[in-house]
């Protein structure tokens, strides 16, 4: 039976995000058929109290089918969003609708970004954790190409990093995949205790 619930950015199909939480379950060889994914779209999202993703989690919750979660948001850019944008805003709000749907025991975050930042989403996540060369590759192919909408410049990025590292698409034994490693860890630690 299902006991923990991580709610994250884009749909619960497929997507980056997702993607990226399922290969690092599979790494850490945690039960992905443990984990309700919740996907919220857009992270404007995730602050909406009575979205039907979270009438329906708190459903689940109800019913005893859930008893951990984890959200998993992206910090973005406070200058592009002085409310919701950057890390610190980001955990602040995630906070207080975390209090409002009475979540704050049963939950954790993880704030997806460059660690060093503290800014950014998935791919600076990741472009994080590949070696200085190779990022600066990447990096200077970005600013040369100029590249205006966030989504095409995630998406740019994403391609980018496929085509380079096809085989090993992520270092999951980087250190900037400590933290979401130890909570997804954690998760199921909780779920177990149950």
């Amino acid at each position: 039976m299902v006991k923990v619930a991580i709610l994250h950015e884009g749909n619960s199909k497929k997507t980056n995000d997702n993607k990226l939480i399922k290969l690092l379950l599979d790494n850490l060889k945690l039960n992905e058929e443990e984990v309700r994914f919740f996907g919220l779209g857009t992270k404007s999202n995730f602050f909406k109290k009575n979205s039907r993703e979270y009438k329906e989690l708190l459903e689940q919750i109800e019913e005893d089918n859930i008893n951990k979660i984890l959200f998993v948001v992206d910090a973005d850019y406070e200058e592009n969003d002085k409310i919701y944008g950057g890390y610190d805003n980001t955990v602040k709000e995630i906070n207080v609708i975390r209090n409002k749907l009475s979540l704050t025991d049963i939950s954790d975050i993880y704030i997806t970004c460059d660690p060093q930042t503290k800014n950014g989403y998935l791919e600076s996540l990741i472009l994080s954790s590949i070696p200085k060369k190779e990022k600066e590759c990447i990096e200077i192919f970005l600013d040369c190409s100029k590249f205006e909408s966030k989504e095409n410049h995630k998406a740019i990025l994403n391609q980018i990093y496929k085509t380079a590292y096809p085989k090993a698409p992520f270092d999951f034994s980087h250190k900037n995949f400590d933290e979401l490693k130890t909570k997804l860890k954690n998760l199921f630690k909780w779920s177990d205790n149950e």
